[in-house]
């Protein structure tokens, strides 16, 4: 928000400035600071979609009622075309509208556009009720879960990106090859090397700053060209929020440099983007769950909520890696996982447990930057309560190298997850049969369309030599 225009609003209800209550936008529009309201959801993939409303009809016509969008839009592939198999929507049923109702506690402002705020929606049909699938929705009921025990998770998404001096247009015309990455060798942890795209990462740490966000830290990263950004933990649902806020923020902000970066979860032969995942439980007291007298430290429920998670880790992974593309990252010695495993402070382990007392908590290293946070924190709760329900037991902690061992190995393509997915008792028992059934359906037609696909590494090595 420009200063002449009046800058943020002054901290409420003890959130960060940024954060948004009607009463401020109200304040906002009159002051003519914000003209614009982004009314939004997340949908299969993470990405936003919605719509930009002038802020007074916002505010006199949506913010306390709803807006419509069609069903389709979580019922389509990647590239946005129609797509068969999904229940709640097809040509058959007429493609109608559900229902966008403003979660208000989701208000922020935006300040990657001028005069501009944003707020998630969620989903519902005409009668009222919920739909199921929305990541919104498949998320909360997870919430709800934990909130029958008297606990509620605190999470964390590290989200690694690659960036390029190309626009995005540039990329495209270039079918997305030969492209400048923004450093030319790893600069993991280097300031220096860190320094050279500082005018783009500035504007992503402070301008999500301004829009309510706790920036923690930026960093450079092992591929080319490759960063991340760390924020304060935070509630389930609101951490996810704050994820696909970014993550669209980030490359509209990139496509104003005149750059361009990408979350895809591994862009070439050298390290993936990775999405670490961090999660801990609260009790209503506010205190930690996952901590404990044992002579680790940790508590029964934290080793049967881990031990649940990798058992079901399997079954589950499909949510943590949603494309076929996802299960490119996992290659030995990348820091990225291939077994099932568990360790403390173990960046080999599918499970790397860190922290202490109250900051003890679990990281899943499975999901990549192209995850969807919602389904992969309601994949990990469904997995640990299944333990914590099941009384199931810890094993010991994995020491050494985990890509040498002999354990079980995660699912090796999106086909063979989806598999396991439709097997899976606890998704079914967890997510319910139309959410299952909902994003098996995605992982087929995903699945069609790459193995349809004819890829430049068939070209290069057929055209002539075969």
């Amino acid at each position: 928000m420009s200063a002449e225009r009046g800058g943020a609003p002054a901290r409420r209800r003890g959130r960060p400035a940024g954060w948004l209550d009607l009463e401020q936008l109200v304040e906002l529009v009159e002051r003519g600071a914000v003209d614009t309201v982004i009314l939004a959801f997340p949908d299969m993939q993470g990405r936003l979609q919605g719509k930009r409303f002038a802020a007074e009809y916002f505010l006199s016509d949506v913010a306390q009622a709803s807006a419509e969008a069609c069903s389709y839009l979580l019922a389509v592939d990647v590239e946005m075309a129609t797509v068969e198999g999904y229940a709640h929507a097809s040509w058959e049923r007429g493609y109608g509208d559900f229902v966008m109702r403003p979660c208000l506690d989701t208000l922020r402002l935006a300040p990657w556009h001028p005069t501009t705020a944003i707020c998630l929606a969620d989903l519902y049909w005409h009668d009222g009720s919920e739909v199921l699938p929305a990541p919104r929705h498949v998320l909360r009921r997870q919430v709800e879960r934990l909130a029958e025990r008297g606990w509620h998770g605190l999470a964390g998404t590290e989200l690694e990106f690659i960036v390029f001096a190309d626009s995005y247009e540039a990329a495209w015309n270039r079918g997305y090859r030969g492209l400048t990455p923004a450093n030319q060798y790893n600069v993991d942890y280097s300031i220096q090397g860190a320094s050279r795209i500082e005018p783009l990462v500035h504007r992503l740490r402070s301008e999500m700053a301004g829009a309510g966000m706790v920036v923690e830290s930026s960093k450079g990263e092992c591929n080319l060209g490759q960063h991340e950004i760390a924020f304060r933990y935070s509630g389930l649902l609101e951490k996810c929020d704050e994820h696909v806020v970014f993550k669209s923020a980030a490359k509209e902000i990139a496509a104003q440099e005149g750059m361009s970066l990408t979350f895809m979860a591994k862009f070439d032969e050298r390290e993936g983007s990775s999405c670490h995942v961090h999660l801990s439980l609260r009790d209503r007291a506010d205190r930690p769950v996952f901590a404990g007298e044992s002579e680790e430290g940790t508590s029964e429920i934290f080793e049967a909520f881990l031990a649940g998670a990798l058992e079901t880790l399997p079954e589950l992974t499909l949510l943590l890696a949603p494309n076929v593309n996802s299960y490119k990252r996992f290659v030995s010695g990348s820091f990225a996982p291939t077994t099932i495993a568990w360790g403390r402070d173990n960046r080999t382990c599918a499970f790397r447990v860190v922290g202490r007392g109250p900051s003890l908590r679990i990281e899943c290293r499975v999901p990549g930057g192209d995850v969807n946070p919602y389904l992969a924190l309601a994949a990990l709760v469904a997995g640990g309560l299944h333990g914590v329900d099941a009384g199931l037991e810890l094993p010991p902690p994995f020491l050494g190298n985990a890509y040498d061992s002999s354990l079980p190995r995660v699912p090796g393509s999106l086909a063979a997850a989806a598999e396991r997915f439709g097997r899976s008792k606890v998704a079914r028992a967890a997510f319910g049969e139309e959410v299952v059934e909902h994003y098996l359906n995605m992982a087929r037609v995903e699945e069609r369309a790459f193995s349809a696909a004819v890829t430049d590494w068939e070209r290069y090595r057929g055209f002539e030599r075969l």
